[in-house]
């Protein structure tokens, strides 16, 4: 199934896919692990920063690899992507769904950067998602710039494009106080466009808000600092703890915890067959 239909299925089933960002082999072995224990789908998604550190072509032939080897059902999605000369490269290079994001710039040249990516991607059959509103970064205050039903409308009728990140009070790195989303606002956008909808900074969220997102309709849910920050405090409890200088022998160690935090993750999204 196409990662387009695999959304949209969730879209109709009141479910998400759980879209993991992995850095190196040891976060997408994880990635890969808990999927397989709970028999979810998998996208793989990996941002500038990981293809500049793993190298373009290493990082996919390493996600289509995993998923083989798992025999899993997954795809491979550019997460955050800055500009459309990168969505084009990973476009060339096989990937199955690209994000452009614009939503720092004025909503018409959003909109004209996001019609272009997906031009692009036509050709290729793959599936586009964009950015509306403002999901806060790490170290930025929470609130304003929130996406409206009547922009995200427009926005998907004047790009065409197949998936959308809304602002709803989410914001990507760890949360200073107890987040608060915007269910009214996210069921009025629902309501006003069947694009899917996507919650981006879900690390952190409390598991029964991120549910209840998905009913109101949510239906890809991004995970990434989670991740993270789970592998790099197991790997230093690891570090500190022993003397052991064999990488191979430390490391599986800290992808253990992560796997059963994704797991649980999967579980929490309503993909999990078992």
């Amino acid at each position: 199934m196409h990662i387009r239909e695999r959304l949209k299925a969730c879209q109709a089933a009141g479910t998400a896919v759980l879209a993991t960002n992995f850095y190196n082999f040891e976060t997408l072995t994880a990635v890969l692990k808990a999927a397989r224990a709970v028999d979810a789908p998998v996208l793989l998604q990996l941002t500038r920063s990981s293809i500049d550190y793993m190298g373009l072509e290493q990082a996919v032939r390493m996600g289509r690899q995993g998923l083989a080897d798992y025999g899993l059902e997954g795809w491979i999605h550019l997460d955050h992507g800055p500009s459309v000369e990168l969505a084009q490269r990973c476009l060339e290079a096989g990937f199955d769904s690209v994000m452009i994001d614009a939503s720092e710039r004025p909503f018409g040249e959003n909109v004209t950067v996001t019609r272009r990516v997906v031009e692009l991607a036509r050709p290729y059959g793959a599936n586009v998602e964009a950015e509306l509103g403002c999901v806060a970064k790490l170290g930025q205050r929470q609130g304003g710039g929130f996406t409206t039903p009547e922009e995200a409308a427009r926005f998907v009728r004047e790009t065409g494009v197949d998936a959308l990140a809304v602002a709803i009070g989410s914001a990507h790195g760890f949360y200073r106080e107890t987040p608060h989303l915007d269910m009214e606002r996210l069921k009025a956008i629902r309501a006003a466009t069947d694009a899917v909808l996507v919650l981006h900074g879900s690390s952190g969220i409390p598991h029964p808000m991120v549910r209840e997102a998905i009913a109101a309709g949510i239906s890809k849910v991004n995970l990434a600092t989670e991740i993270k920050d789970t592998f790099m405090r197991s790997l230093k409890g690891v570090l500190t703890a022993s003397d052991e200088i064999d990488l191979r022998k430390v490391f599986p160690k800290a992808v253990e915890p992560v796997t059963a935090l994704l797991e649980e993750k999967y579980r929490m999204t309503g993909t999990a067959r078992r």
